[in-house]
């Protein structure tokens, strides 16, 4: 029972690989050698070999690379035709090196859908679906850049159903057979594919509309009647199935023969046979024919054994795939690598003295980095000095003016106070004349502190960003502060008392966190 399903499977795939040679989907070339090999396949299997393997060998001779493909691929359709995948299998991924070397996308496309149907044969799902995505992804930007028409696209699909369906994956089948209808209808709202439509009439089956997927398989009869013989073989094993479903076992018996007999007479979809004979032993067991039964079982093992036996040339591609695409990448890499290397060796010197030379450069860069650097340094260095002497010599010139300032309110202070000793002059007139000379206090702050600020920008933002809580009399005293005037002078400038002055000077040294010990001119001057 294992061996009929697992065989089903196998059939099924094959067979419908091989119908998509003769559809009228068909956009690969041909050649005289091709044609004649179609006309003796069903008359001479072995006179259509000989035709292609000879078109082979004059198209390598003639470097038609084109040609040369097109014969690799019908041949190795052809073996798979006859259950020789070993045969098969080797001319596919021979023509797949050719179409890589030439950068033949089309080629391409048509051997990774075959190599999809080998690997479902062979038994690995995974991989098959991987080649019909390749070929469907390659397959879409052909179509897309015009070089190919959208007949492609409903073959590859087409495939993706059938590997889905002999998993018993009805669900995406159904979703790639609803592909297939899309793209028919995008090329043509009345396109129709009597392969697509026999699928359907399966699917009906399946989902136990028996009288409906009669109806299409008896329309597609017809048509591959007329059209295409050979697929007939599909057509009866289907309606063979539907008849099975539905209990109508001499109906399914004599449909399982017709596709026996259609496939024996063409030699094509030769995969059917086996799944035939499993299907026949089966009713005529069920049906207490015993003879038949043996019969059929005993063809069945017969063509199991010659297939798959353990000493069958297929049975050793079944669990051990020669992929000869990979190796011959892997062998053109290892060459490609033993040139690198080769170059490498002739180019050892030359390397070795550029490291030198990159090295020293290097060297170089980073020894004149270090220099700049150093020289930038010192030069900022002896810029920052230069200002700071610079604000020093300024500030200087504006402790002295402010000294000056004060020198003169002292010296006209003893002067109102001797003219006020005296009886002989008119005080009143003097007096009014000195306030002319004489500023306010407020008015020597301004002007001091305008000359203090010009030269010393930053020193309030820097103070107000690290201490916000000051205010205007504490900032003044600062200012003071760092230029280091005494506290008398400090009074004589802000207007105030000396002891006023200290009572200032205490509160700023708490507003500014000071210890005891710490000196509050040398902490304005780190400001």
């Amino acid at each position: 029972m294992k061996t009929r399903i697992a065989f089903q499977k196998i059939a099924s795939i094959v067979v419908l690989l091989c119908c998509f040679s003769v559809t009228s989907q068909q956009p690969y070339g041909t050649n005289e050698y091709i044609e004649k090999a179609n006309q003796l396949t069903a008359k001479n299997l072995d006179s259509a070999i000989y035709y292609l393997k000879k078109g082979i060998v004059h198209y390598s001779i003639e470097k038609d690379t084109i040609n040369l493909i097109n014969s690799m691929c019908q041949l190795s359709g052809l073996y798979d035709n006859v259950l020789d995948y070993g045969k098969s299998y080797d001319g596919y991924w021979e023509a797949l090196i050719l179409a890589d070397e030439s950068n033949d996308d089309i080629s391409k496309a048509r051997i990774y859908q075959e190599l999809g149907w080998l690997y479902t044969a062979y038994r690995k799902e995974e991989e098959s679906l991987r080649y019909f995505n390749m070929s469907l992804e390659l397959k879409k930007k052909l179509v897309e850049e015009k070089k190919i028409s959208r007949d492609y696209l409903v073959s590859n699909y087409f495939a993706i159903v059938n590997c889905y369906r002999v998993n018993h994956n009805y669900v995406m089948a159904k979703t790639y057979l609803d592909s297939c209808e899309l793209s028919l209808k995008k090329i043509s709202p009345n396109k129709k594919s009597y392969y697509v439509e026999t699928e359907k009439g399966y699917f009906d089956a399946v989902a136990g509309n028996y009288e409906k997927a009669l109806s299409k398989l008896n329309e597609t009869k017809l048509f591959f009647e007329e059209k295409n013989p050979s697929y007939l073989t599909v057509v009866h094993f289907l309606m063979g199935e539907v008849y099975r479903f539905r209990g109508e076992y001499d109906q399914a018996i004599k449909n399982y023969k017709e596709s026996l007999r259609f496939s024996e007479m063409y030699n094509k979809h030769l995969g059917y046979k086996l799944f035939n004979y499993e299907e026949l032993s089966k009713l005529y067991y069920d049906q207490n024919n015993f003879k038949e039964a043996y019969f059929y079982k005993d063809k069945a093992q017969a063509l199991n054994e010659s297939i798959f036996g353990r000493k069958s040339i297929n049975h050793k591609h079944l669990f051990e795939i020669k992929d000869r695409y990979r190796l011959q990448k892997e062998k053109e890499k290892a060459l490609l690598k033993e040139i690198k290397i080769e170059k490498l060796e002739d180019q050892k010197r030359i390397g070795f003295l550029q490291n030198i030379l990159m090295g020293v450069v290097v060297i170089f860069m980073f020894l004149y980095g270090v220099l700049f650097f150093r020289n930038l340094r010192r030069k900022h260095k002896l810029e920052k000095q230069k200002t700071n002497e610079v604000m020093m010599l300024k500030n200087r010139e504006l402790t002295a003016s402010a000294l000056q300032l004060i020198e003169k309110e002292e010296f006209i202070s003893k002067l109102k106070q001797n003219i006020s000793k005296s009886d002989a002059v008119d005080t009143k007139a003097i007096h009014n004349m000195l306030k002319g000379f004489q500023n306010t206090p407020g008015g020597n702050w301004k002007e001091f502190e305008a000359r203090f600020t010009s030269i010393n920008e930053s020193f309030y933002e820097k103070i107000r960003a690290k201490y916000p809580n000051l205010g205007q009399t504490d900032l003044k005293l600062c200012a003071l502060v760092k230029l280091g005037f005494s506290s008398k002078e400090m009074s004589s400038l802000l207007g105030i008392t000396i002891e006023s002055v200290h009572t200032s000077r205490y509160r700023l040294r708490k507003k500014l966190n000071l210890q005891k010990g710490e000196n509050l001119i040398d902490f304005m001057a780190t400001i």
